[in-house]
C-alpha cells in the first residue's frame, strides 16, 4: 500500500499592486481559476490620487509550494508591480466589515443586542422586527459573531473581504 504525503494547507494573505486598467482583475481571477486554486476573499481599491494604481488583497490557501507558484505566476503578469505575501512578511493587521441582518422579537432580540454590544457591532438599521448590525474586525471575530447570530435569527450577511497591511514600518 502506497502512502501519499500531503503538504499541510496554509492560509495566506497576498497584496498585489497593479496598474488600474480594464481586465486586470479578470486576468488575476483567471490565473487562479485555470489552475484550480481557490480565492477565499478578494478586495480591490484604487490607491493613488491619479487613479493609476490599485491594490488587490487576496486570501487563499494551499500547500507552501502552491502558494509560491501563485506568487510567481502573479509576478509574471505585465500590469503587476509587486506581490507581497503578508503571511510570510510576518505580523500584519487584517480587517473585514460585515453587515448582519437579524430578525427577532422578545428575548432573542434582547440577546442579539447584548451580544452585539459585546462585539462592538453597531445597529445601523432598526425596525420592530429586525436589526442590521455593522461590525468590523479580524475575520475570526466576524465569523464568531455570525455564528452566534445564526441561533438568534440571522437571515442575511454581507462581508467585504479582508484588507490587510504589514505591522510597523514595513510597506507593501
Amino acid at each position: 500500500m502506497m502512502h501519499i504525503k500531503h503538504e499541510a494547507e496554509e492560509r495566506h494573505v497576498l497584496t498585489i499592486t497593479v496598474d488600474n486598467e480594464a481586465g486586470i482583475l479578470a486576468k488575476i481571477a483567471g490565473l487562479f481559476t485555470a489552475r484550480g486554486y481557490n480565492i477565499d476573499s478578494l478586495t480591490v481599491a484604487d490607491i493613488t490620487e491619479n487613479h493609476a494604481v490599485s491594490r488587490i488583497t487576496i486570501v487563499t490557501h494551499g500547500p507552501p509550494a502552491q502558494i509560491d507558484q501563485i506568487r510567481a505566476q502573479l509576478e509574471r503578469l505585465v500590469p503587476v508591480h509587486k506581490v507581497v505575501d503578508l503571511t510570510e512578511v510576518g505580523p500584519h493587521v487584517a480587517r473585514e466589515l460585515a453587515l448582519v441582518k437579524v430578525l427577532g422579537v422578545g428575548e432573542k432580540r434582547v440577546e442579539a443586542l447584548r451580544i452585539a454590544d459585546i462585539f462592538r457591532a453597531k445597529p445601523v438599521d432598526t425596525t420592530t422586527e429586525s436589526f442590521i448590525f455593522e461590525l468590523t474586525g479580524a475575520p475570526d471575530k466576524i465569523e464568531t459573531f455570525v455564528t452566534l447570530m445564526r441561533d438568534l435569527g440571522m437571515v442575511e450577511v454581507g462581508r467585504t473581504g479582508i484588507v490587510a497591511m504589514a505591522r510597523g514600518a514595513a510597506t507593501a
